[in-house]
């Protein structure tokens, strides 16, 4: 049923502005989550293969550095608008290959097409400073160059959005890259890479090579001494090992990692609106996000009429291939992804978790795990220390703000935190006291090309977004002069 939108993808790596296949002729299958049949094969880039992409960003990387940051806006600019001209038709790639609802890829494709406009503004606002020293009287002169050509590695759960965001910044600091995405979801950056030279990216500059040897490969890239920036999104474990390859050569890391996110519901907060934000938070890309919200914290005043809200909501979603019309929630993105759900709800359960609704993988084809819900999940429940990656929601109630405090921070994870109240004042108070680097505060979505998206502790190194992610693809340098 989508045989003419694959036809038309490219699956070889595209490197220095022309389509190629890896050195040695190795390719992989991309599987289609709501089927489990192959759709595409792709090329496997080598360990070669990434040298010869480093080569050709290093040799585009004077000229792009060199165009006035106007010239770099304008193309950025134009791939945005190309990308929505065309948003239906990645909208669809991206649900065959990742899975998630067409309703929630079209979501996706604008949001990574903002990105572009985002730093189609950002580019022309590179600024410095000059003062002078006090003490010699010499002035300083501070300004931002491109740091050099960035390697870039991005997840399967948002296969557009993960890698414009990193595309954007580099391209507007004038840094060339070599993307390697994600083996589950490869099809949609390599989709995108005919509009990119349609909106004036120069051969070289973006480069995107798909890998089943994926540590070999980015290691290599790693070593390269002309390799200055990484740029990586995707869990803690393969981010620890990252940031281990990028310390030989000091390369500049910028990591987005996993997550671990608190939802709580103070006994003044609009419910309504909290079940809302809850939905969002919870179920955007059937739970795959390290945005997710993982523990549910509800005031034990209010506890059973959300908890009753959140079920009967959860009951209407319609589960089934994202392409179908009226679905809300497509297949997990593959078989070990599925598997960690069932393992973690088996175990909250048999731990003494009650569910309120799904807890049963389905029968048939397909990666599919139901929307869930979870209450009174004990604390020695697995899924309240790892990610759960999946339509689950685990509600525990709670006394005292102190409480929820200091159980929300009882993480090694300090990407986003939620919560909901009609008083402004504590939900200021009780945001400033949550170790996390973004809160959503009456709110179920926090995401923004126009905001820093980060986190602390091993959440990561570093910001996306805002004018913070421009800084992580520059270098600043001071001059020391008289005149």
């Amino acid at each position: 049923m989508y045989d003419n939108l694959l036809a038309k993808v490219p699956t070889d790596l595209w490197i220095g502005g022309k389509w190629r296949k890896s050195s040695d002729n190795q390719r992989f299958d991309v599987i289609d989550p709501a089927t489990e049949k192959t759709i595409a094969s792709v090329a496997s880039a080598s360990v070669e293969d990434a040298k010869v992409a480093v080569d050709a960003a290093s040799a585009s990387f004077e000229g792009w550095a060199g165009k006035k940051p106007r010239e770099r806006a304008e193309v950025l600019r134009k791939a945005y608008e190309l990308i929505v001209r065309d948003a239906e038709r990645f909208a669809k790639l991206i649900t065959i290959e990742n899975g998630k609802a067409l309703s929630d890829s079209r979501g996706e494709v604008l949001y990574a097409a903002e990105f572009f406009r985002w730093y189609a503004e950002e580019a022309v606002r590179n600024i410095g400073e000059v003062s002078r020293a006090p003490s010699s009287g010499a002035r300083i002169f501070v300004h931002h160059k491109p740091a050099g050509v960035a390697v870039l590695v991005t997840p399967w759960n948002f296969p557009a959005a993960m890698a414009t965001r990193k595309i954007g910044p580099a391209l507007a600091a004038g840094c060339p890259v070599v993307l390697k995405p994600a083996s589950e979801t490869p099809l949609t950056m390599l989709a995108l890479m005919p509009l990119m030279e349609e909106a004036g990216v120069p051969a070289g500059v973006v480069n995107v090579i798909p890998s089943r040897r994926s540590g070999a490969v980015v290691s290599a890239m790693l070593h390269d001494p002309r390799v200055r920036v990484v740029s990586f999104t995707g869990s803690t474990a393969v981010g620890r090992k990252l940031l281990h390859e990028a310390a030989d050569n000091v390369v500049k890391p910028a990591m987005e990692l996993g997550g671990n996110a608190p939802f709580i519901v103070f006994e003044d907060a609009d419910l309504d609106a909290a079940i809302d934000g809850a939905m969002v938070a919870k179920m955007r890309n059937m739970g795959e996000a390290c945005t997710a919200a993982n523990r549910f914290y509800v005031h034990e005043n209010v506890h059973k009429e959300f908890a009753d809200k959140l079920t009967a909501k959860m009951k209407t979603l319609k589960m089934g291939n994202g392409l179908d019309d009226g679905v809300a929630l497509g297949p997990l993105v593959n078989a070990e992804g599925r598997d960690k759900v069932v393992t973690l709800v088996d175990d909250a359960v048999k731990k003494g978790a009650k569910v309120l609704v799904g807890g049963k993988r389905p029968d048939g084809p397909g990666f599919f795990y139901p929307a869930t819900v979870l209450d009174h999940v004990p604390d020695g429940a697995d899924m309240l220390r790892e990610e759960i990656f999946g339509p689950v929601a685990s509600i525990q109630t709670f006394k005292s703000e102190d409480e929820v405090v200091k159980r929300a921070n009882d993480t090694e994870y300090g990407l986003v935190a939620y919560l909901y109240t009609r008083d402004l004042g504590r939900g200021m108070r009780v945001s400033e006291r949550l170790d996390f680097g973004m809160i959503g505060l009456n709110r179920g979505l926090v995401s923004d090309p126009a905001a820093p998206f980060g986190g602390y502790k091993q959440s990561g190194i570093g910001r996306e977004g805002a004018h913070e992610g421009l800084k992580e693809f520059l270098e600043t340098q001071y001059i020391s002069v008289n005149w």
